[in-house]
């Protein structure tokens, strides 16, 4: 084949290759806007209304224009009308007076940011963040941020991805620290595997107790931490992503549970009995749960098919007891502030 004729080949087959991809996009921008266009609308108040009382604070995921953004719902009423603020998050969670937010803005060179927010929504601090946002915490008193990012990879179904996971004192006193400089200590002894990954922090009221998520080999640790001593100890295996209750005698965290890969149950610890009980929700869940109380967790799950992008909010007791029931439809990442 002469160099003219490959050259006229080459052009036929970019041609169909940008005609494919535009008519695929078109396709999708379409599906977009109608599956936008027939979504339900959501009731919605002044974010004046809500802030600063009882709220449960999350992410927003109606389809629309507030589509991706920080919310919030009166805790007396969560079914009720959300406040939706124009501040874009991934994950958020929230304190008294303080919110976090981590986010990643796409374009030729995909950016990552972990902010600080006052509860009026103004950027206090940044805060470092090396990936694809993951999990969001901040202490009870909001002295303490702890983030968690892929560096590799995009979820924890699979058994390729690398996480970075970082404390900071939000007084500016201290260092931001990550977790993989900790000391890691399991069966008596310090251990340092290649493969070790941290993820899904929880504070404990002391501002210097934390638990948080080890996997090393193949296998997951729920670790308890001090931030004073910068150790962490191993608890108890098959164990990711916990969560202190707010008397902080129980974690609960999702567990595979023997299940297929990228597949969880919740379950609950009783931190001084070791004792564990699997919750009634027998979906798969893959999030960091918060507590509505000392006995009920709310968590986000995905809806599926036209739907995918759109999570709900659902509520369950901790103690194996009951039924899951819808919270907060049409939202994900919740953070309770009483």
């Amino acid at each position: 084949m002469s160099t003219r004729n490959r050259l006229i080949v080459l052009a036929v087959v970019c041609a169909v290759a940008i005609g494919g991809a535009a008519g695929y996009l078109l396709h999708s921008r379409k599906s977009q806007d109608k599956a936008v266009r027939s979504a339900p609308t959501v009731a919605k108040v002044p974010v004046s209304q809500i802030a600063g009382g009882p709220r449960i604070v999350f992410r927003n995921t109606a389809l629309g224009s507030g589509y991706g953004t920080i919310a919030m719902v009166s805790l007396a009423n969560p079914s009720g009308p959300r406040a939706i603020t124009g501040t874009s998050c991934d994950r958020v969670y929230s304190s008294k007076q303080r919110i976090l937010c981590l986010s990643s803005s796409q374009g030729i060179v995909t950016t990552y940011k972990a902010q600080v927010l006052s509860d009026t929504f103004q950027t206090q601090q940044n805060l470092p963040l090396a990936g694809i946002p993951s999990r969001a915490r901040l202490s009870t008193d909001g002295t303490l941020a702890a983030t968690t990012s892929f560096t590799a990879g995009d979820s924890y179904a699979g058994t390729s991805f690398s996480t970075r996971t970082v404390i900071s004192h939000l007084s500016g006193k201290q260092d931001d620290v990550g977790l993989e400089s900790y000391r890691l200590v399991h069966d008596g002894a310090s251990i340092s595997p290649v493969d070790r990954n941290f993820w899904g922090v929880t504070f404990a009221a002391d501002d210097d107790t934390f638990y948080a998520t080890a996997a090393w080999s193949g296998h997951t640790w729920l670790v308890k931490g001090r931030i004073s001593t910068r150790t962490m100890t191993t608890l108890h295996e098959d164990a990711e992503c916990p969560s202190l209750s707010p008397d902080g005698t129980t974690i609960v965290y999702k567990k595979r549970a023997r299940q297929p890969v990228g597949h969880w149950r919740l379950a609950s610890y009783d931190i001084a009995t070791g004792r564990e009980t699997m919750l009634a929700e027998t979906r798969t869940v893959d999030d960091q749960v918060d507590w509505m109380d000392s006995h009920n967790v709310l968590y986000g799950i995905p809806r599926s098919g036209s739907q995918a992008a759109v999570d709900d909010i659902y509520e369950v007791p901790t103690d194996g007891s009951g039924q899951p029931k819808l919270l907060i439809a049409q939202a994900w990442s919740p953070a309770v502030v009483h």
